[in-house]
């Protein structure tokens, strides 16, 4: 019998070391720390109440309205009939010969061109930086939207915006005892913030102006960059989204330009979130990309041209898609030379490709039917009716939450949210205090409690010292989003009335 012996200086090792298992102890310190509130405290205690509804115990209310997340689907918006006819024909070619008049020509088409892009269909790995024919469309509508050329070599297919942004913050901080740090916008989206986090970065906030509609305001920017400085922090970036999250602001290109220009002057890579693009409600408002801007500056991004750093990021999770599950999403690099290309490539590598179905919903939503095609019809109606309800029902939270005591609410210009101020009575602080928890956390279990109504503390997005918040979408339906306003209404008046000092 062989007897295999262990080197002298592991056996000699192994009597002073021992084995860590992983537990809440031992595991990463980063995890533990990082934070994401749209899944959080509130969540957790409704996904409490949901089982205990459905183990039959009797509750205030008869159903959840979940308006903690921007998850259109799941609040029964419809999906588009193009874009999954053409997935129900990649994922089962067969289909088109079964039930040849199920499905009109275009959408064949579509899945022919994707299926000879794919060679193995839907089921088999891609290029690690994704479908070929699908950063083509990505490209052509890039460069339809600016005015300006776009690379498929400088496009990478990611599982959602979300991957992409932790792809690039993976490659930009560079951990150790170096200590880099990203802008960040307060209030933020916790991606940010939980990922800084998880890779040991710090985040370096700037405010947005609430009475000036959340808009950038320049010298807090430089100052919030300066201090950082000043503390050590070497920041090598700025995160902006546009239209913001959670707050619905839209950047006017005067303050794109101010931004482009302070990261050229002060060598920062920027990180423009730019999901919500086609979520546009102002009137005679609209959507300016940082790409757009950045080359009608002149700062074009050809190789040998680092000037301005730019990475743009896109989803299908949002718009008038809201196909979330999917976890389709893509971001263009410019101004970021080959080499560090190749790192990204690599990058993606390290997951083999992002999932297929997705790259192709990407595709389908940079380029839905055209005027003249047979689905095209059916597209343009049930896109115009996705949007104008959601411009409805977004005044329509404006409006009421304006009403309720002690709430200010700004319109929401872009995006699926709205973040009002809360001005709460000292007796509910203090109760929040006791517990140990913030009061707008405070605030929301209480009207989860009372309501069945799903809402996140804007704790959690960060917020000006002294000011309380939540955010909500305005995705379920009109006639429920009405109904949920009501009950909201009155869950706040019994709650301020429960609390007055």
């Amino acid at each position: 019998m062989l007897r295999r012996t262990l080197p002298r200086a592991l056996s000699s090792a192994s009597s002073s070391l021992h084995g860590v298992p992983l537990d809440a102890t031992s595991i990463n310190a980063n995890v533990r720390a990082a934070e994401y509130a749209v899944r959080g405290n509130v969540l957790e205690r409704s996904m409490e109440l949901q089982r205990r509804m459905a183990a039959g115990e009797m509750l205030p209310f008869k159903k959840f309205v979940p308006c903690n997340i921007g998850n259109p689907h799941a609040l029964l918006q419809l999906p588009l009939s193009f874009h999954r006819d053409v997935l129900a024909l990649c994922i089962s070619p067969h289909l088109a010969t079964d039930h040849p008049s199920a499905f009109n020509p275009d959408a064949v088409e579509r899945a022919q061109k994707y299926a000879t892009g794919m060679g193995g269909g839907v089921g088999s790995y891609t290029n690690s930086q994704g479908i070929l024919a699908v950063r083509e469309e990505i490209a052509a509508f890039i460069a339809e939207r600016d005015g300006h050329p776009a690379y498929v070599d400088r496009i990478y297919l990611t599982n959602g915006a979300s991957e992409g942004v932790r792809m690039l913050l993976t490659c930009l901080l560079r951990g150790g005892e170096l200590r880099d740090g990203l802008l960040t916008p307060i209030p933020q989206y916790p991606l940010y913030s939980a990922s800084l986090t998880l890779l040991g970065g710090t985040l370096v906030p700037y405010h947005l102006n609430e009475s000036g509609d959340w808009g950038v305001q320049m010298e807090n920017l430089t100052e919030a960059l300066a201090t950082a400085r000043e503390n050590g922090v070497e920041v090598r970036g700025i995160a902006v989204i546009n239209p913001g999250n959670p707050t619905g602001n839209i950047l006017a290109e005067d303050q794109i330009k101010d931004i482009i220009q302070m990261a050229v002057d002060n060598k920062l890579v920027i990180l423009a979130d730019e999901v919500y693009q086609s979520n546009i409600w102002k009137e005679g408002a609209s959507f300016s990309s940082f790409k757009k801007v950045a080359c009608d500056m002149g700062y074009h991004g050809e190789d040998g041209d680092e000037r301005l750093q730019l990475v743009s990021f896109h989803s299908t999770s949002k718009g008038y898609f809201g196909e979330c599950g999917l976890r389709g999403g893509y971001m263009e690099l410019h101004g970021i030379g080959p080499e560090v290309r190749a790192e990204v490539y690599k990058l993606a590598s390290l997951s083999l490709c992002s999932n297929t179905v997705g790259q192709l919903a990407m595709g389908m939503m940079v380029n839905p039917p055209k005027p003249g095609d047979a689905s095209y019809q059916t597209f343009e109606k049930e896109r115009g009716d996705i949007l104008s309800s959601l411009r409805r029902r977004s005044m329509m939270v404006h409006k009421a939450l304006n009403e309720m005591e002690g709430i200010t609410c700004n319109k929401a210009d872009g995006a699926l949210y709205a973040f009002p101020r809360i001005r709460l009575p000292n007796k509910a602080v203090q109760a929040a205090a006791d517990k140990g928890i913030p009061a707008d956390e405070y605030y929301c279990l209480k009207v989860l409690d009372e309501t069945g109504i799903i809402l996140v503390p804007g704790s959690g997005f960060g917020q000006e010292e002294g000011t309380l918040h939540f955010r909500t979408t305005f995705l379920p339906s009109e006639d429920t989003m009405e109904e949920t306003l009501k009950i909201l209404a009155s869950a706040h008046a019994k709650f301020m009335d429960d609390h007055r000092d």
